[in-house]
């Protein structure tokens, strides 16, 4: 059982790259999202009419993307009917191409909307799909203050788009 003050200190090393890049304070001129939409980003997998899919810079595991809306919104409710039914569309088709390419086991989805639910991009809209493996390495942030990556996410990217145009 974890000592009284176990949870007094968790290092996370890998997270000053991401706090010295502005650190959830962009605004409607520097908000990531906007400014990452071209499909010939090195980022970006795949750019629809309403929303896009793109890698995450700073992932949790290999393969972690983001599908988010092309409109610069908020929060979901603030969402056109068309706009909820691409991300939904873009979200599916992103976890049978994870799925193929992986073989991850299953996903950890979400969004935090508002800065104060913890969204770093709060201006924009975006939800996370970041896949999972049976016994994957998610404990090493923590435990060894290491992130085990096992290749570039330029190169995760190729096989994700390559995948994606294979699964349309």
């Amino acid at each position: 059982m974890p000592g009284a003050d176990s949870w007094d200190r968790i290092w996370a090393p890998h997270r000053q790259e991401y706090l010295a890049d502005q650190a959830g304070n962009f605004t409607d001129d520097n908000c990531p999202f906007c400014i990452t939409t071209d499909v010939n980003d090195e980022l970006v997998v795949f750019h629809g009419v309403h929303a896009f899919v793109v890698m995450n810079k700073y992932p949790y595991t290999n393969g972690h993307v983001m599908v988010c809306t092309v409109r610069h919104v908020a929060l979901y409710d603030e969402l056109e009917a068309s706009e909820r039914n691409e991300i939904s569309q873009l979200t599916a088709q992103a976890m049978r191409v994870l799925r193929n390419i992986s073989g991850c086991a299953g996903f950890n989805i979400g969004m935090n909307q508002g800065k104060v639910a913890g969204a770093g991009v709060a201006g924009h809209l975006h939800q996370h799909i970041v896949p999972r493996w049976s016994n994957d390495i998610n404990f090493m942030p923590i435990v060894s203050g290491t992130r085990v990556m096992t290749s570039a996410i330029t190169q995760t990217r190729d096989l994700i788009s390559k995948a994606w145009n294979d699964d349309v």
